[in-house]
């Protein structure tokens, strides 16, 4: 019996009994009131046997005694079915490293800039000129791909944006003002220079107009205190900005290669340890890379190396990413071990299930008359699953339905077949309808609390249907409430 059932029978036995209480008090003092009698009299008559107090005792003793059932009873836990992987993917920060060189200023002055944000350059293009004067950079009016482009930005930045890190709204900003920047400042050909000097690459690379002085950092240089980002600074640069000589004006990554680093702990080490590949989603955009997995150790710290061939330009002037590893891939009915039960059945060959006049599929079992005459009798047997290769499947059947040496007969076939094979199968009891059904599994992974298991089979159980949480504290067909 449930909880919820107990509850309701004490409540309605509490207000029985209540109400029985006060007709029982209200007899006693009428009684009372009549007798005028001696002292001795009006005791004895207080503890005179009227049905009141009959009703009364019966009711207080049935109260008693269904509590102590109650509290010595085994309740019977329940847990609901969920689907998704076996345990959430981690989430992490990492630090992001890339083949990256800054450019510095080699003269004063007022910069503007030729090449766009994020784009490629080839070698000896114009990236920037200086002029001793802020420059007037020629109005442009944006064509139907530069606004599709601001657009999808804006589009990805909604998407992703979350309050819990709202300085990516700055960094949104900054990017759009380059953007915007880039796109009236770009030429085509050759710029009208004017009094500017013009610069050009020495490498064919990306051009990114910010630095963060952590570009020349190596691995081996790293420590924990490199990946506080509580000192971290980055700083934009934009046409029209004065620099000096010696400045940085932007930074040239050459390479398409990049990594992320990140520390971890022994028990992480353990478990990544066996994977040579990982898949990487990145929180900021929701876009997904596979790289290649390595295991750094530097002084007393390890940490993970995760090296990407592709995607390095999404994330050009990002230093630090918030990324999930994407380690459970296997998804299913997650269910907990605990309920997991071994039962044994009859298997019999599919071959013999027949249907009945009823439309009724069963089995036909022979047996004798009084006569001794050998007759067929149709046994209504429920079938908990049903494996095998097609044309040899296998129906396992309730060993209570029948008996070692029972035949089972196919009338169409003439197919006789003796009962006497068992196996067992992997289950747990299900209890939507009140009592426990078993309910057969397909386990797709597992670790020591929880598994997945395989969701939409035959015989099986479904999403939001109610197992015994522990499935050794009952038996099947067993009235839970």
């Amino acid at each position: 019996m449930s909880a919820d059932a107990d509850i309701t029978i004490y409540e309605w036995d509490t207000m029985l009994i209540t109400s029985l209480t006060e007709g029982v008090m209200d007899l006693n003092k009428k009684e009372k009131t009549q007798k005028d009698g001696e002292g001795r009299l009006q005791l004895r008559k207080y503890f005179n046997w009227n049905i009141g107090t009959v009703i009364f005792m019966a009711l207080f003793l049935y109260m008693f005694v269904s509590l102590i059932l109650y509290l010595t009873a085994n309740h019977i836990s329940s847990y609901q079915v969920t689907s998704g992987p076996l345990s959430k993917n981690e989430n992490c920060t990492v630090l992001v490293m890339r083949d990256e060189t800054v450019v510095k200023a080699t003269a004063s002055g007022y910069v503007n800039f030729f090449t766009r944000d994020y784009s490629k350059v080839r070698k000896n293009g114009i990236v920037y000129g200086i002029g001793n004067s802020e420059q007037k950079l020629p109005t442009k009016v944006l064509d139907e791909s530069d606004l599709n482009s601001l657009r999808s930005d804006f589009s990805k930045f909604s998407r992703y944006y979350t309050q819990n890190n709202f300085s990516s709204v700055y960094d949104f900003k900054y990017a759009m003002e380059e953007d915007l920047l880039s796109y009236s400042g770009a030429s085509s050909g050759n710029p009208d220079a004017g009094n500017m000097l013009l610069e050009t690459s020495d490498k064919d690379g990306i051009v990114v107009y910010s630095t963060d002085g952590i570009e020349n950092l190596s691995e081996e240089e790293l420590s924990l205190e490199t990946f506080e980002k509580k000192n971290y600074v980055r700083r934009s640069l934009k046409s029209g900005d004065q620099v000096a000589a010696g400045d940085a004006v932007y930074k040239l990554v050459t390479s398409e290669e990049w990594s992320v680093i990140f520390p971890v702990t022994d028990r992480q080490v353990v478990r990544l340890a066996s994977r040579d590949k990982i898949k990487v989603k990145f929180l900021k955009d929701g876009e997904c890379e596979t790289g290649k997995l390595t295991i750094l150790t530097i002084g007393e710290q390890r940490y993970i190396k995760i090296t990407f061939s592709s995607g390095m330009i999404r994330y050009a002037n990002e230093r630090y990413l918030d990324v999930e590893l994407v380690t459970n891939t296997e998804s299913g009915l997650k269910i907990p071990v605990s309920s997991i039960v071994k039962k044994e059945f009859y298997t019999i060959p599919a071959s013999l299930r027949v249907v009945n006049d009823n439309n009724t599929a069963g089995f036909r079992r022979e047996r004798k008359d009084k006569d001794g005459k050998i007759t067929t009798e149709f046994i209504d047997a429920t079938v908990y699953a049903r494996l095998g290769e097609e044309g040899n499947e296998l129906c396992y059947l309730d060993k209570d339905t029948f008996s070692d040496g029972d035949i089972l007969v196919n009338p169409e076939t003439n197919v006789r077949y003796t009962v006497g094979e068992k196996a067992s199968l992997e289950g747990v009891y299900c209890i939507n309808k009140g009592y426990a059904v078993f309910r057969t599994i397909s386990i797709i992974d597992q670790n020591e609390e929880y598994c997945i298991v395989e969701a939409g089979t035959r015989y099986g159980i479904s999403q939001f249907d109610y197992i015994v949480l522990d499935g050794s504290t009952v038996n099947e067909k067993e009235i839970l409430y």
